[in-house]
């Protein structure tokens, strides 16, 4: 496996972007707006899953599908006011890492739980599109982390086969995801410490330190 045949799989919140205060506020916000609890370990519970997961299975706020579109709907586009109101930053060392896999001509994919909306918008804001060839969220996939859905159809998009695809993640349940995918992984360490994320073939503190020539940051397997 050389360096021109792999490609980059990254997940979006906490790799890319230090969106959690924004994503926090913004179930706040909802909590306030319906009068429903959150509980207090909600947000790293849910690091990583699907609203259509974490209403039902971590808030407990109820199964019905109809409503649970209506709250996940209104709880991102709260998330979108808060990064107008109070901006979002781009994590250390992405724009550095990004940039050296342009140069070698290593695809990059965005694979997220978090809508295109959201995505979108901080490409527009950052001046980030040009990094990446394509986005899967969370209205391409039927079936959410730890299911490896999302990576193997960004895999698709990248034009590699799975097993010459690296994830970045920084939740366990992306880490399981790439496993399950027959993908190997690197945990950024934004998020969890390295304890946190089991099954990850290599940790960073940031993305810039990794290799910054384009070369694979994983021993040579295949």
């Amino acid at each position: 496996m050389t360096s021109p045949t792999w490609a980059a799989l990254f997940d979006w919140d906490g790799v890319i972007i230090d969106s959690a205060k924004a994503h926090e506020i913004s179930w706040e916000r909802l909590s306030g707006e319906t009068g429903l609890p959150l509980p207090s370990d909600h947000f790293l519970r849910g690091f990583g899953k699907r609203n259509e997961v974490i209403f039902p299975e971590i808030l407990q706020w109820g199964t019905d599908p109809a409503q649970i579109k209506t709250w996940s709907l209104r709880k991102e586009a709260l998330y979108r006011e808060v990064v107008e109101e109070q901006g979002v930053r781009v994590l250390p060392g992405v724009r550095t890492y990004l940039q050296s896999l342009r140069d070698a001509g290593i695809p990059a994919v965005i694979g997220t739980s978090t809508q295109r909306e959201n995505v979108e918008m901080i490409f527009e804001m950052m001046d980030l599109r040009n990094f990446f060839c394509g986005i899967v969220s969370a209205e391409d996939v039927s079936c959410g982390k730890p299911d490896p859905e999302v990576f193997l159809k960004a895999a698709a998009i990248a034009g590699r086969p799975p097993q010459n695809c690296v994830v970045f993640e920084d939740a366990p349940y992306g880490i399981e995801a790439a496993i399950a995918g027959g993908m190997r992984s690197v945990g950024v360490l934004t998020t969890h410490k390295k304890e946190g994320l089991p099954g990850a073939d290599r940790w960073v503190p940031q993305l810039d330190a990794l290799p910054l020539d384009g070369s694979l940051p994983l021993p040579r397997t295949c």
